[in-house]
């Protein structure tokens, strides 16, 4: 097979940067008849990351599912990128992995060696996780598409919704932001090695450990930040009741990401996260490049906490131990006039 090929396939529009945008997304779903169970804890109601279903007073399950086309040229890490962003549905709810299914697109005429290290690299990621591995669906496509579906278990009053933050809290995000222009960058030769290995640092480490540790503390609320980018999921986040106010030099991101949205490394994703919160943000002398980075959608994004204030502090310090760029970036405060201030030096 032609190598060139093979990368212009495996870099176009790939990642969280292929998802519908938020705003497409919610027309859709309002009309959709929603179904009454009482045992159903979580469903897309409140477009959380995966749905709770008890089985007993003690035990309930997630079950969630993720996929889309390559975002970097390695196969190989393709396949641990894809695991790790659907893995992590789980864990934002605070869950634990039990089983996943591989979900596979792939083109018939292509060289099977290549969805060979593709589900190699997610299966080696579903082991870390501690899950097994326990079969799937394939379907013949014209592109790449790869990722899982997901079972976890998770105690019925331990599970961290998306939308149950309380005025005061800190808002903590584990991982750095700008995968998404490091990766379209590196697609039109622009990025970096520095700058591709942090962005696949980031996107290849499970949010387990991170997940693990916040369990500690008393979280309200958790999601974590993918196609929607920060301000998108924090959107969710803060429903119709709170605003927040983010300090954007607290905010964690790979450095490049700055420099690359000075030159218009840009994805439509991003637009279309501007758009979905235009009037809703005030940026208060934040520059164009921060602006890009908060929009910026991200894949197997880190986690958005939102815990108690006295627990604020204890918690990013152990976040920190993780070894991942992370921030306490604002707080949740009295609903305003806009849903997010965003304020700058």
């Amino acid at each position: 097979m032609d190598n060139r090929k093979d990368e212009i396939v495996f870099c176009r529009g790939g990642g969280c940067t292929a998802k519908l945008g938020p705003g497409m997304l919610g027309k859709v779903l309002e009309q959709i008849p929603r179904m009454k169970d009482s045992n159903l804890l979580i469903g897309y109601d409140s477009s959380d990351d995966g749905a709770v279903y008890k089985l007993r007073e003690d035990l309930a399950v997630v079950q969630t599912l993720d996929f889309f086309p390559p975002m970097v040229e390695d196969p190989y890490i393709f396949g641990q990128i894809a695991a790790a962003n659907a893995l992590s549905d789980i864990y934002a709810m605070g869950g634990d992995v039990k089983t996943a299914l591989n979900i596979v697109c792939f083109p018939e005429n292509w060289d099977l060696n290549i969805l060979g290290k593709i589900m190699l690299g997610g299966s080696e990621k579903v082991k870390e996780a501690g899950g097994i591995l326990a079969g799937g669906h394939s379907i013949a496509d014209q592109e790449v598409k790869y990722g899982l579906s997901v079972l976890g278990t998770i105690h019925p009053d331990k599970v961290f919704a998306n939308n149950q933050c309380r005025e005061g809290d800190r808002l903590i995000l584990t991982k750095p932001l700008g995968t998404g222009i490091i990766c379209t960058a590196n697609r039109i030769g622009e990025a970096s090695e520095e700058a591709l290995d942090q962005a696949v640092r980031s996107m290849t480490t499970l949010n387990k450990y991170a997940s693990e540790t916040i369990r500690k503390y008393r979280v309200h609320g958790c999601t974590d930040v993918t196609g929607f980018g920060l301000l998108g999921h924090l959107n969710e986040m803060l429903g119709d009741v709170f605003s927040a106010v983010l300090y954007s030099d607290r905010v964690p991101y790979i450095k490049e990401a700055f420099a690359y949205a000075g030159e218009f490394f840009l994805t439509g994703a991003a637009q279309r996260n501007r758009n979905h919160m235009e009037g809703q943000v005030e940026f208060q002398n934040v520059p164009f490049e921060m602006e890009e980075i908060l929009f910026d959608p991200q894949t197997s994004g880190g986690l958005l906490v939102s815990l108690a204030p006295e627990d604020g502090e204890a918690c990013l310090e152990d976040i920190k131990k993780l070894g991942l760029p992370c921030g306490m970036i604002g707080t949740v405060v009295k609903k305003r006039e806009k849903k997010i201030y965003v304020k700058g030096d």
